[in-house]
This record gives structure tokens, sequence and C-alpha cells, in this order.
């Protein structure tokens, strides 16, 4: 795999800075049970790397001792592989913490995972699941063949336990990113789309549909290299640079800490190998720091933060402002 990180670090990105932290993004592992093409941490059945007990409980003890941050916001991987997930995920609940899954459907019908969906609906977790499009044809191609029926399949299983459905409070959001080097289309007419067709089609319900841009790093940043794409990608990326997006962006408030406890401004930063320093020290534990100790601190950034303020912009909640540039 080519490596994107010597073609992104030199940047003219616009410095930013963090605010209130409110939201822990914490990667529970690398383990899937898929190998999709934009996966920007290169995750897979393969992975063996995963969350050790010790830094699970750091999590939970960073979120008791800072009680601004609101949101546990689990990613992977597959999270809900790792054998703490459930744990975690009831004991967060249990502080009244938002927790936020992001599943990949298909995970929802593995064996021992049955249960999955009633145990989430149970605990009141928000589901933001992969829904790249919704065409069969299209999600196979970047996801692997029959992808798309185990993610029916698995929406359906979400939505018997109430997920998506009006009157109740279980939230399901799906996203969509592009199959290539494109940005995503505005966001709220792709919605449109997604809910007529799954609807009428499959008889599918959800909340949001959240449109997010392919960031080049790991295998969608080394498939770039390899097909000569990386500059005319980056170029779509700058010339689309909206500044009304800096306020919004997610490493402001957000922290991503990775498997081993390390933390960084974001999740694409921890697949560049880009983690935030401490005192001279090039990467900090999460034990190490509180919520007010990252305020005002800058961002780390690379040329591949103007795929989070291109266009409409993009983050883990979707489109930001959809402002010109």
């Amino acid at each position: 795999m080519r490596a994107t990180l010597p073609l992104l670090e030199e940047t003219d990105f616009p410095p930013i800075t963090r605010t209130d932290l409110v939201t822990l993004q914490v990667n529970l592992g690398y383990r899937c049970n898929q190998s999709c093409q934009h996966c920007h941490v290169n995750a897979g059945p393969n992975r063996k790397e995963e969350m050790s007990a010790e830094n699970l409980a750091g999590v939970l003890a960073f979120l008791a001792a800072n009680p601004g941050v609101t949101t546990l916001d689990l990613t992977g991987g597959a999270p809900e592989l790792h054998p703490g997930f459930r744990g975690l995920v009831a004991a967060a609940r249990a502080r009244r913490l938002r927790v936020i899954d992001r599943c990949n459907l298909t995970i929802l019908n593995e064996s021992r995972q049955e249960e999955l969906a009633a145990f989430l609906a149970e605990q009141g977790v928000e589901i933001v699941a992969s829904m790249p499009c919704y065409l069969e044809e299209n999600v196979d191609h970047q996801r692997g063949k029959g992808v798309f029926q185990g993610s029916i399949q698995g929406l359906r299983r979400l939505n018997a336990q109430g997920y998506g459905e009006p009157g109740t409070d279980l939230v399901l959001d799906l996203v969509y990113n592009p199959l290539g080097p494109s940005l995503p289309p505005p966001q709220q007419g792709l919605e449109a789309d997604y809910r007529t067709h799954l609807g009428e089609r499959y008889g599918i319900r959800f909340n949001r549909l959240l449109t997010i841009a392919n960031m080049p790093v790991q295998r969608f940043g080394s498939t770039l290299i390899s097909q000569g794409q990386l500059a005319d990608y980056m170029r779509l990326l700058r010339d689309a640079h909206c500044n009304g997006n800096l306020d919004q962006v997610m490493c402001r408030s957000l922290v991503s800490v990775d498997w081993q406890g390390y933390l960084y401004d974001c999740d694409f930063n921890q697949q560049l190998g880009l983690p935030i320093p401490r005192r001279g020290r090039p990467r900090t534990h999460l034990s190490e720091v509180t919520a007010a100790s990252l305020r005002d601190q800058p961002v780390r950034v690379a040329n591949h933060c103007y795929g989070c303020t291109a266009g409409q912009g993009s983050s883990c909640g979707g489109a930001l402002t959809g402002g010109a540039a």
C-alpha cells in the first residue's frame, strides 16, 4: 500500500484551534467483517489490533472526570466485534451519555450477533450506518459482492426494533460517500432519493442521510496514487474549499482515540499517523489530559483537511454549511 502522508504534509490549509471538547471518538480496533475499497482505516477480517481492557477502563475514567464530554462515538473496524463493546456501551449509557455506533450494517447478520440490534435498541444507541448508495450494483462494487443485500437485511433488523420509526427516539442515520474521486452531491436532495428508493423498494425507514467525502488516506489514498489521480483529487478539494466550513469542522470539538489510547485531532489524522504531541513528545495518551487542557490547542492540519471543508463540508455528522468558497 502506498503511503499518502508524504504527499499531504506540506499544506497551506488555514490554522484552526480547538473549542470545548464534546465528543470522544474511540476506535476499538481494526478488525472488520468487510474489506471496503474506500476504507480509510484499512480494516478487514485479518486485522488483530484491538483496545485493551486497561484502555477501555481509561475511556470510562476520562468520561467520568470530564462531564462536558457528552458523546461517546464508537468506531473501528467493526466496533461491535470488540469483546468489550457491549460493556462499554452499557457503562456509558448508565452515565446518560449519548452513544453513537458507526455500524456497517452487515455485522448485524453475523454469527453470534443476532441479538445485537435488540441490544442497541435497549441501550438507546444512535446508529450511523454505512450505505454508500441506494443501488445494489454500486454498493457491491465498493464494498463487496452481496453487501447491499446484507445491508438491507441489517436495516430491516434495526427497523424491526423501532430504529428510524416516527415517534421513537431510536436514531438511524445512513452515510453516503462517493464511489470515486468526486465530491458528494447536495445532501438534502440525495436524502430524498434514498428515502424514495429504499422506502418504496425495500420498506426501509431512516432518520437522516449524511454525506461524507472520501479522504485520500489508506486504501482510497493508495488507489488514487496508483491510478495517478491524487493530484487531481486534491485540486478538486482545494478549489472547492469553503471558509464558512472552518467553524464547524469536527476536530474543533472532537478528539479521536486509537486502539492504544493515543490521541489525534480526528480519525483521519489517526490513520495518517499524525498524533497530538505533548510537551516535546510526539504523542499524547488519553490518561495524560483533561478536556480543559485540550481547549485552544492548535489542530494538526495537512492537505487532506481540505476534504472536510470542500463544498458543503464533510464531517462525521455529514455536510456542514454548503456555502460558497
